[in-house]
């Protein structure tokens, strides 16, 4: 259910933002029809800020990929995906809120990056340095090297043997083809990790509920109608949201 709407929404701003997309090319190809715009850039060098326009464009469309694939995001919906299978109450805390939760934790743990990357490749496009392609070039080093901290090194010699690429001297030096798929198998490995611990002690208490109503013939009542308050009892005591975030943000330290 969770990854359906983070599915749906993520379709529904590509197919947004591919429109605008496309009003910009017809821009473009047509910029007769658009009086009092200026096309042509500062130094007289006509074009090159209506391929920065398309160029930025388009990769706002893969933004909601990007945004699951080169970020935390999704080891965090995993585990409070677990984490909510393990309570038992299905559709509390909403998939709205799970996905919220998941975005500004998201935000927290890539601001840095973001900080870095705004400084290295958005300063200098902005001031007109550096063109669209070079900006995207200058912003790849500091997510390469947040992903090759969580990537483990069996991913990536999968896919550097899968690329058929030789291994550079440096980690640094990995090309992104293959740093990303490693990320995000290392991101899978990793929440469904931390989801299988978050499920037991949860297990234990069905168990034990459910040994208990077997053993004195409480046969009418189903266990999960006794142990889901009792997760939920549980869960509250221990600051259970206190102890699984700060648990989160510290796996990425």
């Amino acid at each position: 259910m969770i990854w359906s709407h983070a599915r749906r929404w993520m379709v529904m701003t590509s197919l947004v933002l591919a429109c605008a997309t496309s009003v910009g090319w017809a821009g473009v190809a047509r910029p007769h029809q658009a009086s009092g715009l200026n096309w042509n850039a500062p130094g007289g060098a006509s074009g090159s800020v209506p391929w920065n326009i398309v160029v930025l464009l388009t990769l706002l469309t893969l933004l909601p990929a990007l945004l699951v694939a080169l970020t935390p995001f999704t080891r965090l919906l995993i585990v409070f995906h677990f984490l909510r299978q393990a309570l038992g109450t299905q559709t509390a805390p909403s998939n709205q809120t799970l996905i919220g939760l998941s975005l500004v934790l998201t935000y927290f743990l890539m601001q840095p990056v973001g900080a870095s990357i705004y400084q290295a490749a958005v300063v200098p496009f902005e001031q007109g340095r550096v063109d669209a392609l070079s900006a995207v070039e200058r912003g790849a080093p500091p997510l390469r090297h947040f992903m090759l901290k969580y990537a483990r090194e069996k991913d990536l010699a999968l896919f550097l043997e899968l690329a058929q690429t030789p291994t550079p001297p440096r980690p640094e030096d990995l090309p992104m083809r293959v740093v990303v798929p490693a990320y995000i198998l290392s991101e899978l490995k990793t929440g469904f990790q931390i989801g299988a611990a978050l499920f037991l002690p949860f297990l234990v208490i069905d168990l034990v509920v459910a040994a208990v109503t077997t053993s004195i013939g409480m046969l009418q009542l189903p266990p999960v109608v006794i142990s889901t308050p009792l997760k939920i009892l549980l869960f509250v005591m221990v600051d259970g949201w206190h102890l699984l975030v700060g648990s989160l943000m510290k796996s990425f330290a």
